[in-house]
């Protein structure tokens, strides 16, 4: 008598529930200008709010971080800082003569920090490998000691232009190192407008942990109504390389006929230095019609007075921007990298904003095109902003080990 074999029942795959209380932990990319910091901020305010009970910790060497607000239940550790010297090479900002102990300093702050802190869930700023290699062995820690933590890498939806990204990441052995030990690459922005993982050569592997998330939308107050000569809010970010914008910008304005009234805010910027803030202030102070701002980390109310903004192509203005639909001339920069020339040319050939190239920059171009700005009405604009709530969605699948 022979017995039929039976096909055993298929089990369904064990589901953990998702931690009510989460850690969640942060390194922030931090070098030249606030961008990185903002969105690391804007991150962990998001997911704090997802999980009121989780803990949220940053670690990062941002020498601004204590000028923001930093969000319920997180905190941070502060690392030596250091400043971009070429698109991968660095230096130490302050301690200029300590290169070696610095880099030993933050390696071993990072890994410490990791592993006493034990996160759930890990999300790394651009740089896979961190800064000249410094996550790699914590990293390799992490996995050994607390395997279940998940690892999420962040990018901005453009690094550089292709040519020079493929070699840098070549160079820095990322694509290798996102394979090995991350679960997840989220690109903060649209496929539609730069597709990363095509221009950027991503490996079959890499390319299957990838997803484009959506622009990061910002809170935004509604417009101001107001009366009197329009209002120009002349911002650059950081300001460390802003100078050169705020100046042709004044100096344009100067030479304006008496007929065309402005009133102006310009914002320095809290890495301007010193020497280019008093010459700034020196030269055109006397102006009755512009009110001029050393720094404000929050920008939401000016934007709301504004009827045009100038400003750079970084990564969060852009956002901004884009949030709070106003009009805007872009004048990027190109140097050390092309992050912001590029964005800046894809979104105004798609009407989103006017451009003023670089080489284009003087007094009288950026006038006009100012001006030119005003008489129009600011364009409808279909990009996705829907950055944030993707980002929970994909932090409650990762912690609830699902792929939804």
């Amino acid at each position: 008598m022979t017995t039929a074999l039976r096909t055993p029942k298929a089990v369904a795959p064990v589901r953990l529930a998702v931690p009510v209380a989460p850690k969640i932990l942060f390194y922030s990319h931090d070098t030249f200008g606030l961008g990185n910091i903002r969105r690391t901020l804007l991150l962990a305010e998001t997911l704090g709010a997802a999980y009121p009970s989780g803990s949220l910790l940053i670690v990062t060497g941002s020498p601004m971080i204590h000028a923001f607000r930093i969000p319920p239940r997180t905190d941070y550790i502060k690392l030596p800082c250091i400043d971009r010297t070429t698109a991968d090479r660095y230096r130490p900002a302050f301690l200029t003569m300590q290169a070696g102990e610095v880099a030993a300093i933050r390696r071993g702050v990072l890994e410490h920090s990791m592993l006493a802190f034990a996160p759930d869930l890990m999300v790394v700023d651009k740089r896979a490998g961190g800064i000249e290699g410094e996550l790699i062995e914590p990293i390799r820690a992490l996995r050994r000691r607390h395997p279940l933590v998940k690892l999420v890498l962040g990018v901005r939806d453009i690094l550089d232009e292709p040519s020079k990204t493929r070699d840098s990441l070549k160079r820095t052995r990322d694509m290798a190192i996102i394979a090995r030990y991350y679960d997840e690459v989220w690109i903060y922005g649209e496929r539609a407008i730069f597709d990363a993982v095509t221009e950027y050569g991503f490996p079959p592997d890499v390319s299957a942990k990838t997803r484009f998330c959506g622009y990061l939308k910002r809170p935004t107050q509604p417009p101001r109504r107001h009366k009197g000569p329009p209002r120009v809010l002349v911002t650059t970010g950081g300001g460390g390389d802003g100078t050169d914008l705020i100046e042709t910008y004044l100096e344009g304005l100067i030479a304006l006929p008496r007929s065309v009234a402005l009133e102006t805010t310009v914002v320095f910027g809290p890495q301007m230095s010193v020497a280019d803030r008093a010459r700034l202030l020196d030269r055109f102070a006397m102006l009755a019609d512009v009110t001029f701002v050393e720094f404000e980390p929050d920008l939401t109310e000016r934007y709301a007075s504004a009827d045009v903004v100038v400003s750079m192509a970084g990564y969060n203005t852009v956002c901004e921007l884009l949030s709070c639909a106003i009009r805007a001339v872009l004048v990027p920069r190109s140097k050390p990298v092309g992050e912001q020339l590029l964005r800046a040319r894809l979104l105004a050939a798609r009407g989103m904003f006017d451009l003023v190239e670089p080489s284009e920059l003087r007094p009288d171009r950026l006038m006009a095109t100012v001006l030119a700005a005003l008489g129009r009405r600011p364009g409808s604009r279909t990009i996705d902003l829907d950055g944030l709530p993707r980002i929970q969605s994909r932090v409650r699948a990762l912690l609830n080990g699902t792929d939804t």
